[in-house]
């Protein structure tokens, strides 16, 4: 029989061994952070030298810091709007949209446990829709000067509250909510094409090209209101990460553990869709980057929300930037609306992943 000492060995091996695995396990998640991080760098100073005015790379990166350094650079006026109002505004605020996108749909998806949920399965979008249809054929709205943005932005959060509230008074389970998003999708898409039939032909046209996503709307005043938005939201879905870890047991098992699984169920979804409709409102409907970036991410790093919620925002701001860029240059002269190059992008990945799962994440 091993001695006491023996024994004692054999336990500190095996703490050891386990703290080792530990250690490889968080490493992992972090390393993969950092590396969307380093892509985003990368992808924003390489995206700010293409265009169609042709600038030298010492050009575009000499009005960089032009803004920053005034007296020890000495590019035109022209170039630094070019460069700072166009170029760095479209980047950024397509990498912002992607971070909301990514960050909403991995919530979606745990909080409902359903791998198909998101923020256009659940619709959100198909309200959004709805509310800037109105706007163009009809003129009627909210926010004067931002009449389709503001309409989205209104219907989409109506949406949302219709499933709040009948999930409250139901009670909030997944299968509800599910239920409830797909029959408001169902209802939204139909009105819009009621009210499309009865219109103008230029504005049924207006309106479909605002329903397949555009960033060309991207400016500097939508750029800081959809920041604000995130560094409110993202950083309390990310606080209740620990939540929805425990919440992935099963709903006794949380409540067991002192989680309020209906309030947090409730919470995330408001802020989720506080997110995906501040996007919506400018840029339309955009599929596929909250329903693949999660997926992409939980593949990699595996179900920890602490590390999915983030990597899930990161990525979804690195695919719909790429994105973008792809949408300017695969047909010569002309820019894909980016709610299509990003389907284009989305089906034969989301069908890689289909066939290359192994394990279960939910």
């Amino acid at each position: 029989m091993p001695t006491t000492e023996s024994r004692a060995v054999y336990d500190t091996d095996q703490d050891y061994d386990a703290g080792e695995e530990y250690t490889r396990f968080i490493g992992r998640k972090i390393f993969f952070i950092f590396s969307l991080i380093i892509l985003l760098m990368l992808l924003i100073a390489g995206a700010a030298t293409l265009g169609p005015i042709d600038y030298s790379n010492t050009e575009v990166y000499s009005a960089i810091l032009q803004k920053f350094f005034p007296d020890s650079f000495n590019e035109s006026e022209r170039t630094m709007r070019v460069v700072w109002d166009v170029r760095l505004t479209r980047i950024l605020f397509s990498i912002l949209a992607g971070m909301g996108l990514g960050i909403s749909g991995a919530v979606m998806q745990v909080v409902l446990k359903n791998p198909l949920a998101s923020p256009y399965t659940l619709g959100i979008a198909s309200a959004a829709g709805f509310g800037a249809a109105i706007a163009i054929i009809a003129g009627i709205g909210f926010f004067g000067n931002y009449l389709v943005a503001g309409n989205a932005f209104i219907f989409a959060l109506i949406s949302s509250f219709v499933i709040i509230g009948i999930a409250k008074h139901k009670g909030a389970t997944p299968e509800i909510m599910i239920l409830t998003g797909i029959a408001i999708m169902y209802l939204f898409s139909a009105l819009t094409i009621f009210i499309e039939y009865f219109a103008d032909p230029d504005a049924v046209k207006e309106v479909v090209f605002w329903m397949v996503g555009s960033l060309a709307r991207a400016s500097w005043d939508n750029f800081w209101v959809l920041f604000i938005v995130l560094a409110i939201c993202i950083p309390l879905l990310v606080w209740k990460s620990w939540d929805f870890n425990v919440m992935g047991a099963g709903d006794e098992t949380a409540k067991s553990l002192g989680v309020n699984v209906d309030r947090i169920r409730t919470i995330s979804m408001v802020i989720s869709s506080l997110i995906v409709a501040s996007i919506v409102a400018f840029t339309g409907t955009i599929g596929f980057i909250g329903l693949v970036a999660p997926h992409i991410t939980r593949m990699i790093i595996g179900g920890d929300n602490r590390f999915v919620l983030v990597g899930s925002a990161l990525l979804g701001g690195l695919l719909l930037a790429s994105a973008d860029i792809v949408a300017h240059y695969i047909v010569p002269g002309v820019i894909i609306p980016i709610g299509v190059m990003t389907a284009f992008m989305g089906v034969p990945l989301f069908f890689f992943l289909i066939m290359r799962r192994k394990r279960e994440y939910w």
